[in-house]
């Protein structure tokens, strides 16, 4: 970021902004939805601005203007409509250690104006570095349809029970109630115009700590896809944002976690093929402890936690100690290898049968039943099978000499440093090899109906020469 985002403080400041029409008028409006002292200085001003001088909503200042004028502002905007003009007073107003937006000359900007969804005290502000204001007022717009009119109210009556919802109730108690205002029954009352009745309810549930919410620990087993950031699930960054303690595995982009809530504690559970730095079964018992002491707990896993992830394991586990848990499924690796190449699993008249399956079981690496059995029209997806790349080959190459299977590898499938290959059976070893692809990679081997067709054709064209020559 070339620009960073905060809020400023403003009830009581000084805001100063130079020029007296329509490009100040859009400033002063700006500024007036805040507490600040509005203090403007112009030789004319437009009836607008008159009318806010006349109401004694804003200052009005007229004569020669130097650095003094800006002396202790929080902002100044100039405004004149004249970008000469407007130069020249950037240079005082610097002069006097002002913070300074000019108007459509980002160059000389030390602030840029955002676009504003307001629902104060809820206020969402959008900036592109002014780069693309039209993109952000289109945002803005999206934001608007979101965000019902009454939201700031229901947050604002939220910030008025605070204290006496830190009084009454524990922290982790405190979350889930916030949690229950905004996502449910009080929101929806709030929302429909009851506003008294989501009130009652807010104040009940302090005084009672009753409110429909589990207050106990659970687990929330959570496919992050293939570790990109924007292929992460709307529900699984939901439960990054309600999580106290998140265990999570290697090969996820690091960008997922800044999804999480910032207090949330982050431990990685990663397993390296050869460094088994974190035994499953300690990872299981870690998350049965941690829901035990209360804690809403994330075992974020790469692609789905139901393909390959281990998650039955960890499920009964949970289930056999009591503890509440879910599963959010992600995009699983071969989706996500097969989307990052722009082709299907499957294909009508081709590819009527997908496999998933793993050359990596318990006791090792092997050649699983899978491509043992494999038949036309059928797409075997294999997870984790770099290892028996060699030992599948040579099978297939045995048992299906005349056939041209289709190969594919796709490694890091849409991460950074993906890379994709074809090869014949008898060069996927060496393929692998020359890519240095060791690890984490998807290997497809496609036999598709046309290939049994035409290699049927070719033996028989072969039979009859054959005979004819004899």
């Amino acid at each position: 970021m070339k620009t960073f985002p905060m809020f400023l403080q403003m009830a009581g400041r000084r805001v100063v902004i130079i020029g007296g029409g329509e490009q100040a008028a859009q400033k002063v409006r700006l500024i007036l939805k805040t507490e600040a002292e509005v203090v403007i200085f112009a030789t004319e001003l437009d009836p607008e601005l008159a009318g806010l001088v006349g109401d004694g909503r804003i200052s009005h200042r007229t004569g020669a203007i130097t650095p003094e004028s800006f002396a202790d502002c929080a902002l100044a905007f100039i405004a004149t409509g004249c970008p000469g003009i407007d130069m020249a007073l950037h240079s005082l107003a610097k002069a006097a250690g002002a913070t300074v937006n000019v108007v459509d000359q980002p160059q000389l900007c030390d602030a840029i104006t955002p676009s504003i969804v307001d629902r104060d005290p809820v206020v969402v502000a959008i900036g592109t570095e002014g780069t693309a204001p039209v993109l952000a007022r289109q945002i803005k717009t999206k934001l608007e349809e979101v965000l019902e009119p009454r939201l700031g109210d229901l947050a604002a009556l939220a910030g008025r029970m605070r204290n006496a919802a830190s009084s009454r109730l524990a922290p982790r108690v405190r979350r889930d109630l916030w949690r229950w205002v905004f996502n449910d029954s009080p929101r929806q009352l709030f929302t429909s115009g009851a506003e008294r009745e989501a009130a009652k309810l807010i104040k009940s549930a302090i005084e009672t700590g009753e409110f429909g919410a589990t207050h106990g620990g659970s687990v929330s087993l959570v496919g992050a896809g293939p570790g990109a950031k924007d292929l992460i699930t709307l529900r699984s960054v939901q439960r990054l944002q309600e999580a106290d303690v998140i265990y999570y595995d290697r090969l996820l982009d690091p960008e997922i976690l800044e999804l999480a809530r910032r207090d949330a504690e982050r431990i990685y559970v990663g397993k390296a093929p050869g460094c088994h730095s974190w035994p499953q079964e300690k990872i299981t018992q870690t998350l049965v402890a941690a829901a035990k002491r209360g804690q809403r707990v994330v075992r974020l896993k790469c692609g789905d936690p139901g393909v390959f992830g281990r998650s039955t394991e960890e499920a009964r586990a949970l289930a056999a100690s009591g503890i509440a848990y879910e599963v959010v499924p992600g995009v699983t690796a071969a989706c996500a290898a097969a989307a990052a190449v722009g082709e299907s699993l499957t294909e009508r008249g081709e590819i009527d049968t997908l496999v998933l399956t793993t050359g990596h079981r318990q006791d090792g690496y092997v050649v699983p039943e899978a491509i043992r059995s494999l038949r036309p029209g059928t797409c075997v997806a294999l997870y984790m099978a770099v290892g028996a790349a060699k030992d599948i080959s040579a099978h297939l190459q045995q048992a299906h000499p005349n056939i041209p299977l289709d190969v594919r590898i796709v490694a890091k499938a849409q991460r950074k440093g993906q890379v994709t290959a074809t090869c014949d059976l008898s060069d996927l070893a060496a393929t692998l090899s020359d890519h240095q692809i060791d690890g984490a990679a998807m290997l497809f081997i496609r036999w598709p109906q046309s290939t049994t067709q035409k290699n049927a054709g070719t033996l028989a064209t072969q039979s009859h020469i054959s005979a004819t020559a004899v």
